[in-house]
């Protein structure tokens, strides 16, 4: 199973290493030849408005929405998950657009007012998945073909799926949880199943 994790900054590192303990190999993808035959991409958290402008720097913009468009599975986790929205309440950073869903930027404050949270996820077992939120975004629209499949206690959307297309305030990487990387690597593979039906 080929995919990729975007290495321009953030925590790439992390997400392979989930991978890797998973049997699968997530390729660093700096440059758009990177992304040649992958089947599914993590964008992982860091600085969202960082993440934009090395994205324009290399040239991956264009390439990252043609996999969306080709229904490749994409994963954005925190940053990630701003950069996949539709639309964001800042003018800055410039989202790819390629989910339904509306997103604020640092929603629940700065730094030190990172939390945890054990959150129910549909599709998972009964047990908790430990959420860790850093600087975290809210998802504050969601659009009538997305699915939420995870909230806060006060309702508000933390987990989201569109098609092929998955996104997380949190960060599934700072645990040693593989339940978010292994729904990843079954989307990508159901999605190899619909192509050679």
């Amino acid at each position: 199973m080929k995919v990729g994790v975007l290495a321009l900054q953030g925590d790439f590192a992390e997400h392979n290493a989930l991978l890797t303990k998973l049997g699968a190999v997530g390729r660093e993808v700096r440059l758009p030849k990177h992304l040649e035959g992958l089947e599914g991409l993590i964008i992982p958290g860091g600085e969202s408005t960082t993440l934009s402008r090395l994205m324009s720097l290399y040239h991956l913009r264009e390439p990252i929405e043609k996999m969306a468009g080709q229904g490749k599975v994409i994963w954005g986790t925190c940053a990630g998950m701003i950069m996949m929205a539709q639309e964001i309440t800042e003018g800055d950073p410039v989202p790819l657009e390629l989910m339904d869903i509306g997103v604020l930027r640092n929603a629940f404050g700065r730094q030190v007012d990172s939390f945890e949270e054990d959150l129910q996820v549909a599709g998972f077992d009964s047990v908790p998945f430990h959420g860790v939120f850093i600087r975290a975004p809210a998802i504050i629209r969601v659009g009538r073909e997305v699915e939420v499949l995870s909230t806060l206690p006060d309702g508000r959307p933390v987990a989201v799926r569109q098609d092929n297309l998955l996104a997380t305030a949190f960060h599934p990487e700072l645990t040693n949880d593989t339940r978010f990387h292994q729904h990843f690597l079954d989307l990508v593979a159901a999605r190899r199943r619909s192509l050679t039906q």
